[in-house]
């Protein structure tokens, strides 16, 4: 009798980053041994996933709210130079993709799917998109989980309550306390999460639908790798001028691994809030960042976003210059912060990079259905790998601003 609640015990002192590779483990097991158990499971992931996206709207306005309100006159915070670092990110990102797309051309075989996409028609339409997601009703854009909306009313509103009274200010920071505390415990929940969305996933997509596509994944995933392991190391090194990698192991591990299943950067919020704040890092920089972040830092989209179209490109026997190929993919990706922050978000902006090479737009919604099919794996990995750059970039240049700081006095 003893035997159980002492593996209970153990259990629960355990990291939650172990729980979660013991729940990643036993969803794997469970879709090899019992597929049709593993399939049943599917409702836990889904009401992790569920939880998470319901609490993420609300944490974030909360918290950008009231750090904007309590925020002290001439207190520094390091948002330009962490939004410089989304930008080099992303435009590093999309270099690596055109690079490996050049030296590992991938043939598309275009068939048409039934794909339900409705995918923006232009730039200025993706623009346009993003003004009126900014204007939007704060009560439509928390339903929706509008992170562009949800942000200008909390910086808005955050403003504006700097000018109540302190009692108003102190109540604003115990409502922030409090959801964050929800927070907490539906993040306790990430290891049975992760073991459903792992079972039922390997058990109802399996792999077979990926063999024809390896060499296509095998470009995209091993440029988000790059990225994730060498040219964001090389960026924070830059940064910080001392060993990068304790910190982008942290990252991957603590932000990516639950970005890698969830498949949502808005899902993940909450993860890379909590991990903010356990780095130590300064409050009113991260609670703006990092929702900040899974909106516009899309390192992993510039990489989804080139390589399918540059395949696209090489199918169709299409010449493109190296310098134009990423000019082009950079826009593009830039204006995926106009796609939502969902699983399989990245792809609707496809048909958009397509269309500046050229591509009429039945062969562009084509290359979104390949898209779709190798989502499994792509789309995880390029959440992993935008989920986890917010924190790291956050953290880098938080930590840079501290020891100059330091250095100053």
């Amino acid at each position: 009798m003893t035997a159980a609640p002492s593996l209970l015990h153990k259990l629960k002192n355990m990291s939650l980053v172990t729980q979660i590779l013991i729940g990643l483990l036993a969803g794997i097991a469970l879709a090899l041994v019992l597929p049709d158990a593993a399939r049943s499971t599917a409702f836990i992931g889904k009401v992790f996933v569920s939880a998470l996206k319901a609490v993420a709207p609300i944490l974030v306005f909360i918290l950008v709210m009231a750090s904007i309100a309590n925020h002290r006159h001439g207190q520094e915070t390091h948002i330009r130079p962490i939004l410089f670092l989304y930008l080099l990110g992303t435009f590093a990102a999309a270099v690596v993709a055109v690079i490996a797309s050049m030296l590992f051309p991938s043939t598309l075989v275009l068939v048409t799917h039934d794909v339900a996409v409705t995918a923006p028609g232009g730039i200025s339409e993706v623009l346009q998109s993003l003004l009126l997601s900014a204007v939007d009703n704060p009560i439509s854009a928390l339903m929706n989980a509008n992170f562009i909306g949800v942000l200008t009313w909390a910086i808005g509103m955050g403003i504006a309550i700097r000018h109540a009274g302190q009692t108003t200010r102190t109540v604003l920071d115990d409502l922030s306390n409090g959801v964050t505390l929800i927070v907490r415990v539906v993040i306790r929940f990430a290891p049975l999460g992760i073991f459903g969305l792992v079972a039922s996933t390997l058990a109802t997509s399996g792999f077979g639908a990926l063999l024809g596509y390896l060499q296509l994944l095998a470009v995209l995933l091993g440029s988000m790798l790059f990225v994730a392991l060498v040219m964001n190391p090389a960026i924070v090194y830059w940064k910080l001028r001392r060993n990068p990698y304790p910190l982008v192991f942290t990252c991957l591990r603590e932000s990516g691994i639950t970005a890698f299943f969830t498949r949502s950067s808005a899902a993940n919020i909450p993860v890379n809030l909590e991990l903010s704040k356990r780095l130590g890092l300064h409050e009113d920089t991260y609670s703006v960042s990092i929702p900040l972040g899974a909106t516009i830092n899309m390192a992993g989209a510039a990489i989804t976003i080139t390589v399918l179209t540059l395949a696209a490109v090489h199918t169709l026997g299409i010449t493109v210059d190296i310098p134009t190929a990423i000019l082009l993919s950079v826009v593009a990706a830039i204006c995926a912060c106009g796609a939502s922050g969902v699983a399989g978000g990245s792809l609707l902006l496809i048909p958009l990079a397509c269309s500046l090479f050229g591509i009429p737009s039945e062969v562009a919604m084509q290359v979104v259905a390949v898209g779709f099919i190798i989502g499994v794996l792509q789309d995880s990995a390029e959440t992993a790998l935008n989920s986890s750059t917010d924190v790291l970039f956050t953290a880098a240049a938080c930590m840079a601003q501290e020891e100059q700081a330091q250095r100053a006095a």
